[in-house]
């Protein structure tokens, strides 16, 4: 059954667009482009790649990078199983074969030898080596392969090479305006009006306080889970302190500071 473009947005992940994101990633998964988004933590990218792979009747393939994972990982192995020697695919290799999307989340965490291989998928090649089963796997018509990392973050810790970032056409992701930011709030939670737009003038009091000393600002998906709990009836102030202040800093001084500004605004 093909779905009409209103029956996909009702059944789809929630997104709200900010801007032209969304006709730019149909463009570029027309066109077989790889896409990099990049944005803070918490601010739409991952629910963005699921709204958009639904909307396109895609399978998503997810892949949480970090500095443990191998190419092996991700492109497959050998097993035993029963006494039988049996290969598995890994998630690259299971998307490339099925035309899925295969989502790299932090990108730049990924190790070396797992960025070198993933190269020839993010040219004109499409194509993926596996070295285990001496075989070159074509992606078939429907895969496209995403990327998004943190830059903020990544500054401190690891950057994507050049000669890989300009492999893809990119978005920058941030955290939206007051408004937006309320009203996708109240969207995914169900939370008073009221409530969200508090808890977005929160957010932007302690996104702009560097006295503090947060590793990272609240970001929209915090305030989410502290709008859930609101909406299930639990106190703003010990809504607040569990879903956003202990989620922010393990240090007690630091968390006394974000409970007094929390008090300020509920």
């Amino acid at each position: 059954m093909v779905l009409t473009d209103s029956e996909l947005l009702t059944t789809a992940p929630y997104y709200r667009p900010i801007a032209n994101e969304v006709a730019l990633f149909r463009h570029s998964y027309e066109l077989r482009q790889p896409l990099l988004l990049k944005g803070p933590t918490g601010c739409g990218k991952s629910r963005f790649v699921e709204h958009m792979a639904h909307r396109l009747g895609r399978p998503l393939v997810t892949v949480a990078c970090h500095d443990e994972t191998s190419a092996a990982d991700l492109l497959g192995r050998f097993l035993i199983r029963g006494g039988d020697t049996v290969w598995q695919d890994g998630p690259v290799t299971r998307a490339v074969r099925t035309g899925a999307i295969l989502y790299l989340d932090e990108f730049a965490e990924a190790r070396s030898d797992v960025v070198v291989a993933l190269h020839p998928l993010s040219d004109y090649r499409r194509r993926i080596y596996v070295d285990r089963l001496d075989q070159e796997l074509e992606a078939e018509p429907g895969f496209m392969l995403v990327a998004s990392y943190n830059p903020g973050y990544q500054h401190r810790m690891k950057e994507l090479k050049p000669s890989t970032r300009q492999r893809f056409v990119a978005i920058s992701f941030d955290y939206p305006e007051a408004a937006v930011e309320a009203e996708i709030i109240v969207a995914e939670t169900g939370v008073d009006p009221a409530a969200a737009k508090r808890l977005v003038a929160l957010a932007a009091k302690l996104r702009t306080l560097d006295t503090l000393g947060l590793a990272e600002v609240p970001s929209t998906r915090l305030l989410v889970e502290s709008g859930r709990l609101i909406a299930a009836g639990f106190p703003p102030r010990q809504a607040c302190r569990a879903a956003l202040v202990e989620a922010l800093t393990d240090d007690p001084e630091i968390a006394e500071g974000l409970a007094d500004a929390v008090a300020l605004v509920f």
